[in-house]
């Protein structure tokens, strides 16, 4: 079985329980596989990065194998406003949609899910015009500020692996989801000075296991999310806190997707 995603955001749990951690959000137009159904939830794997998780029956929609197939197959833009609105062409309900929702666009302003017609008015990053490391580091700042949420791929609440899959996916440019995953993603750099804005940046704990990432940006500097999306110093020991006065992460890799 199949589904997509025709909400804004939805909550992906460990467990079938409402009351369960959420580790990761779909966001709009986001397809999946069903492996699982247990009462009012249903076990899902994501199609865009291998995620397994669970969500509720209730926020999402089924859709047939063909269509699902069409949908991974077909062209995909994604939205670039913070929020945009979507409506229904046939029933006029309105979906608040938010930066790096999927979107199928049938013409200039049509979208097309399952049964549903959907307009769209607002700015899309398609494949035609992605910038790579210049991308990179633009789309990093429209995330500036966003509170740091565990499981968040949104602009109102995000993680650190979270922020720079989204920033990457709106550069065309597919990343895992958790940090340790990404961390096995492109090739290593042996040194700080080797690394170019738009690398990414892997720190571990004192158990040497990865548990944070972050985006290089020129200067020294790095942007990720702890607390916030924030701008910190960064060289070969790690991300120093201008605000604390003291290094918060150890620095344990650097990788490149270029």
């Amino acid at each position: 079985m199949y589904g997509v995603c025709n909400l804004s955001i939805v909550p992906c749990r460990s467990e079938p329980s409402d009351k369960s951690e959420m580790v990761t959000q779909l966001l709009f137009g986001e397809c999946f596989t069903i492996n699982e159904i247990q009462k009012n939830w249903i076990r899902i794997k994501i199609t865009y990065d291998g995620y397994e998780c669970w969500i509720g029956d209730k926020q999402f929609e089924y859709i047939s194998e063909l269509h699902y197939n069409d949908l991974c197959s077909s062209k995909t833009s994604l939205s670039l406003d913070l929020v945009s609105i979507i409506s229904n062409k046939n029933g006029g309900n309105i979906v608040p949609i938010i930066l790096g929702s999927t979107l199928y666009l049938e013409n200039s302003n049509q979208i097309i899910l399952n049964n549903s017609t959907y307009l769209f008015e607002g700015n899309i990053n398609s494949k035609d015009n992605f910038e790579h490391r210049n991308g990179i580091i633009e789309c990093s700042f429209l995330y500036l500020n966003a509170p740091y949420l565990w499981g968040g791929r949104s602009p109102f609440g995000i993680d650190c692996s979270g922020f720079t899959q989204m920033v990457y996916k709106l550069n065309g440019i597919s990343l895992l989801r958790d940090a340790s995953q990404q961390a096995t993603q492109g090739k290593i750099l042996n040194f700080v000075e080797e690394a170019l804005p738009g690398d990414l940046a892997f720190f571990d704990n004192d158990e040497g296991n990865i548990i944070h990432v972050g985006i290089v940006l020129a200067g020294n500097k790095i942007i990720h999310a702890s607390g916030s999306v924030r701008i910190d110093e960064f060289d070969h020991q790690g991300i120093f806190n201008s605000n604390k006065k003291n290094y918060t992460h150890n620095l344990r890799l650097l990788k490149s997707l270029f």
